[in-house]
């Protein structure tokens, strides 16, 4: 899938092709925080992950740039993770939504995934400009609900494994992401519970810079026929 990145801090726009993108799930630094999560899921009928982090595979059309996506049905929702990839040996960092499917997601989180497409931001950062206060970058969404905006996620990445400890268990040991490759690096849990909404508003927040990257969607709900 041909990408293309406005590199913030730079006069540089990079374009690139991404043939394998992967989902890393379950992506957590708290194993007893992950465990108790996957308790709370599977009471309500979502499989246990085989081994933690899980790295889902997604297919590549399912990446999208754009401002607006379709879903089938109502009961999807996104959720921000950091998006890492690399061009010419350099590894670079912005933000896509795991979009998901809930209701798919009790029969297989993995198809659940792979039926949404999974919007990404034009903007991104070079990630050794922010790699020594990773853990200090803010994630945060926003959806609408009622016509008002309110705030859905909100965390450090302190609470999240590493990229390039991710990208070590992805690739066997290697801490350097292939070329053509993107990868989301986890989320924070849904302030009020995971719910579908229309809109979508996602960030990652540079504290000691006072700069952003940012994105926004909007769903169009497909009606669910049999």
């Amino acid at each position: 899938m041909k990408v293309a990145f406005n590199i913030i801090g730079t006069d540089s726009r990079i374009e690139t092709d991404i043939a394998n993108v992967v989902v890393a799930g379950w992506a957590g630094r708290d194993r007893d925080a992950i465990e108790h999560h996957i308790e709370e899921l599977a009471a309500i009928g979502v499989p246990r992950p085989s081994t933690v982090p899980l790295y889902y595979r997604i297919a590549d059309n399912q990446l999208t740039q754009a401002a607006k996506l379709q879903a089938v049905g109502g009961e999807s929702s996104g959720e921000i993770e950091t998006f890492v990839f690399t061009v010419d040996g350099v590894m670079y960092v912005s933000i896509a939504s795991d979009h998901t499917d809930r209701k798919l997601e009790s029969h297989s989180v993995a198809l659940s995934k792979q039926l949404c497409v999974k919007p990404l931001a034009s903007d991104a950062w070079k990630f050794d400009d922010v790699a020594d206060y990773w853990d200090e970058l803010v994630i945060r969404s926003y959806i609408e609900e009622n016509g008002v905006t309110v705030l859905y996620q909100e965390g450090t990445l302190a609470s999240l494994q590493s990229p390039l400890d991710l990208i070590a268990g992805y690739t066997g040991g290697a801490r350097t992401l292939p070329e053509g490759t993107g990868m989301t690096c986890g989320t924070v849990g849904a302030i009020g519970g995971i719910r579908p909404a229309a809109a979508f508003t996602m960030e990652l927040h540079d504290p000691r810079r006072d700069r952003t990257l940012r994105h926004a969607y909007r769903v169009e709900f497909l009606p669910e026929i049999a």
